[in-house]
């Protein structure tokens, strides 16, 4: 037979791993579907603000390479053709009189947020240009995140 003593450190040992205790299945479950729901109602919301942040960095890429190229203007007297497009204001297109560059920074014309080259078209007579992104979708048109992004 067990004497007295044992049998009483084994129930107090028992005893103790009852209080410790841990989390029930249909604890962690609840806890489960309470953050599931969470992410539910904060995702959408996160995947917008990506979206137009995207859109306000076009933005602003665009409002740098129209300062670029205003400083092309004043150097060289004519904004660049559009086969000499933006990359002129990284490298010399030729023996252009005046041509001071590189006018952009990081030595090189950055892509849109989505990954794709921007879009010059210069005026007639080299007296006006306009830069543009195509949006998220890459196309012409569209709305929200989709929408073009242009100076």
């Amino acid at each position: 037979m067990i004497s007295h003593s044992i049998q009483k450190r084994l129930r107090n040992k028992v005893q103790r791993r009852k209080d410790e205790g841990g989390f029930t299945l249909v604890e962690l479950l609840v806890v489960l579907v309470i953050l599931v729901l969470l992410a539910s109602i904060i995702g959408p919301r996160v995947i917008g603000y990506l979206g137009s942040s995207r859109a306000k960095t076009a933005h602003i890429q665009i409002e740098s390479l129209v300062t670029a190229m205003e400083l092309f203007h004043i150097d060289v007297g004519r904004y660049p053709s559009s086969t000499e497009g933006l990359s002129a204001l990284v490298k010399s297109p030729g023996n252009i009189a005046g041509w001071n560059g590189p006018y952009l920074s990081k030595g090189d014309v950055p892509q849109d947020p989505w990954g794709r080259p921007y879009i010059y078209q210069s005026g007639q007579n080299g007296g006006s240009f306009q830069i543009k992104s195509l949006g998220a979708d890459g196309k012409e048109g569209g709305a929200d995140e989709n929408a073009d992004v242009s100076n």
